[in-house]
């Protein structure tokens, strides 16, 4: 059974950081990409970053230069580092797994706040 359990997010203040992590448990191969995804009550879930399994990574507009993804040499966890938090990154963070074939997966979330 695939698991994906988030940890890492809490309460900062604007200016501030946070690390998130998601442990990938149950999925030992055909991983495509891991990616982080937010999704705020008053928005649509929104795409944050992808890491590919090449290594190659991308980011969305919004944490361009903020944010940086990685993952572990076993590749079955995936980081979320956030740096110069706004008050606008608050949102319900989720980490995702696209296979190369078959389903996807998706934790259950962990969330960020950041004060003003």
């Amino acid at each position: 059974q695939v698991q994906l359990v988030e940890s890492g997010g809490g309460l900062v203040q604007a200016g501030g950081s946070l690390r998130l992590s998601c442990a990938a448990s149950g999925i030992t191969f055909g991983i495509k990409t891991m990616d982080w995804y937010r999704q705020d009550p008053a928005k649509q879930r929104e795409w944050v970053a992808t890491i590919n399994w090449d290594g190659s990574t991308d980011y969305g507009n919004s944490v361009q230069g903020r944010f940086t993804i990685s993952r572990d040499n076993a590749k079955t966890t995936v980081y979320l580092q956030m740096n110069s938090l706004k008050p606008e990154d608050k949102a319900v963070y989720y980490c995702h797994i696209q296979k190369n074939w078959g389903p996807d997966y998706w934790g259950q979330g962990t969330q960020v706040t950041v004060s003003s």
